[in-house]
């Protein structure tokens, strides 16, 4: 079964695709793939690489518009250097993920944001009263601290006021990196000034891009297939991340404790219904919310809460932001609005 050597054509044939002119030279590098993997449908029967890749294909014809007929490229002439593929794309999780498996992999995403409110890589939501430092992540690529403070004196209500991330060292691609937030200061460095993984071959491949300056950075890890977002809106400090589902899942049972991964713990938990009085009325707090988040669902459920406890109307910002990165980051458009 020869169904590695058409995985790796098809990489091969879209590993530089960019630009306005993609969709076209990447519809004809999947019919080619296609067309590669009906030679060696006779080999390869009952080879679960081979049906993975089958199966990605279809999708992938479908989610960009591409017809079954139409023109394919021929093969490339393999390299002087067969091993050059692997040893070339070792700090490219997505690329060698599909050089290995013939299907591109899956990802898991997950947010705090506002009081602070988890999204977990189980679309599980809670709203939380986590003073303190708690860990959002905490597995063997990377590590993620939340530092919450009161929202106002007196408040039951906490926010993110600094987040700690740490790139843990991965021989082949980056040194060890850690990036840091603080309320009024999000830099688009690491903690030693630089903007990408250092001085190792994949050293490009964990990358700092500013959005916005000083309000939203992107840190790309493609050695791990993981982006994530750092925001500040109003006085809180926002995370989403989209991992793939092998990093996100790479952990011990002793690293137990990760927000991102069980929810805050059930004694930590908050109704997001109001009570009492607010420093801003309820209905207030809907008109505003509403101008920015037009679906009532659970990011508009945590605007409420946030601007009512708060008395702060840039927390719609803050819940507008993560509705945003979750479109961007979900893998299933469907699972964006979640009702409760």
């Amino acid at each position: 079964c020869k169904i590695l050597r058409c995985n790796s054509e098809y990489v091969a044939a879209t590993l530089h695709l960019r630009g306005p002119g993609r969709s076209a030279a990447f519809c004809t590098a999947l019919r080619s793939y296609s067309h590669c993997t009906r030679r060696t449908a006779r080999t390869c029967r009952g080879d679960l690489a081979f049906h993975s890749a089958v199966h990605g294909i279809e999708d992938l014809m479908i989610q960009n518009n591409c017809s079954k007929e139409g023109p394919t490229a021929p093969p490339r002439p393999p390299g002087p250097n067969p091993q050059g593929f692997e040893s070339l794309d070792i700090c490219d999780y997505e690329r060698s993920f599909l050089y290995k498996h013939g299907r591109p992999p899956g990802f898991q995403h997950c947010a705090a944001f506002g009081d602070p409110h988890i999204r977990t890589f189980h679309d599980d939501f809670h709203t939380c009263r986590v003073e303190g430092s708690w860990p959002l992540l905490d597995n063997d690529y990377l590590f993620v601290q939340a530092t919450s403070s009161p929202v106002a004196k007196g408040s039951n209500a906490t926010v993110t006021s600094k987040l700690t991330i740490i790139f843990k060292n991965m021989k082949e691609c980056i040194d060890q990196k850690v990036y840091q937030a603080e309320l009024d200061n999000v830099p688009a460095a690491f903690q030693d000034g630089s903007v990408n993984g250092g001085a190792r071959p994949g050293g490009s491949s964990l990358a700092i891009l500013e959005r916005s300056p000083g309000r939203h950075v992107e840190i790309r890890a493609d050695y791990i297939g993981t982006t994530i977002a750092v925001r500040q809106a109003g006085r809180q400090l926002s995370f989403s991340i989209r991992a793939a589902e092998e990093v996100a899942r790479a952990f011990t049972e002793e690293q137990d404790l990760q927000l991102c991964v069980g929810g805050c713990p059930r004694s930590q938990r908050m109704s997001r219904s109001p009570r009492g009085r607010g420093r801003v009325p309820a209905d207030t707090a809907r008109a505003l919310c509403r101008e920015m988040l037009p679906v009532e669902d659970v990011y508009f459920q945590s605007c409420v809460f946030d601007v009512v406890t708060s008395g702060d109307a840039n927390f719609t910002m803050a819940a507008h932001g993560a509705l945003e990165d979750a479109r961007l980051f979900l893998p299933n458009a469907e699972k964006l609005h979640i009702f409760q």
